[in-house]
């Protein structure tokens, strides 16, 4: 009731805000477990258990051949880390705190703080379990690894694209998950695994015919794998992606998940909490 409210400038405003969004990132890192450590080995874990079961499946199956020419776990960490880091965030910010979450009783909190904690948190996790593979597999394997990838800024600026089209597309899902939970969690679900095919890690781009082809580039996650490909292999040109297509989609996806997070935000109800 008897609080002074001093007035901040616009650097002050940023700082703060910053603050808030690094500390609730934190919040997010450690939700899995009350140590540091563990709860950001046990994210790792799941990205490691996947690039080792598909490099053991490609051997199995005798794809090996098929794919570029180069270091083959490049290829296939090309594939699954810009996988991993596109469903991971959309999880993240569609689980985010929404405006009837009991976090949002805290005078400095907000949704737009709570969404960009959820992006951050996984965005690290992902940067850090693709350093630490490639730290192992460059010491333990291949001690010419860093050597074979042929752009390492290409590649990594197609990891944050991955990452900015499943913000875009997990803030859509976050504004209409409060009016339509259940078709909404069931359309998420849907489209997490239909990834595993569509986003186009298990084959090359180029190698697709013209009626295969209409079936996966509506998918920006298989714009950013294949250009990605393009970056790390030397003799790799794709010709049937483009990562502008994925950041523009990103860009449309995001502002029309503002917008309906606004809506949404506008039209909250404590109700929503039990429909969940």
């Amino acid at each position: 009731m008897f609080q002074t409210h001093a007035k901040r400038t616009r650097l002050g405003s940023a700082l703060y805000i910053a603050e808030l969004v690094y500390h609730n990132t934190v919040r997010s890192v450690r939700k899995a477990h009350g140590n540091a450590f563990m709860a950001i080995f046990m994210n790792m874990l799941q990205t490691i258990i996947f690039v080792m079961a598909f490099f053991f499946m490609f051997q199995i199956l005798g794809l090996r051949g098929t794919a570029l020419r180069g270091d083959f776990m490049i290829y296939i960490m090309t594939g699954i880390f810009l996988y991993m880091t596109h469903t991971k965030t959309i999880g993240a910010v569609m689980g985010s705190e929404g405006p009837a979450s009991p976090m949002m009783q805290h005078a400095p909190m907000n949704t737009a703080i709570a969404i960009a904690a959820a992006m951050l948190s996984t965005l690290y996790i992902q940067i850090l379990s693709l350093f630490a593979i490639l730290f192992v597999y460059d010491v333990a394997f291949n001690p010419f690894v860093m050597q074979e990838i042929h752009d390492p800024i290409g590649c990594m600026a197609m990891v944050l694209l991955a990452w900015f089209s499943g913000a875009g597309i997990g803030m859509v899902f976050l504004a209409l998950k409060p009016w339509f939970p259940t078709p909404v969690s069931i359309i998420s679900t849907v489209y997490q695994r239909a990834n595993m095919i569509a986003s186009g890690k298990m084959f090359v781009a180029n190698t697709l015919p013209t009626y295969m082809l209409v079936m996966f580039d509506w998918n920006p996650l298989f714009h950013t794998i294949d250009q990605s490909r393009g970056y790390a292999f030397v003799d790799y040109n794709p010709r049937n992606s483009t990562w502008e297509y994925a950041f523009y989609v990103g860009v449309a996806l995001i502002m029309i998940g503002l917008m309906g997070e606004f809506y949404t935000r506008k039209h909250a109800s404590a109700s929503w909490g039990a429909r969940r």
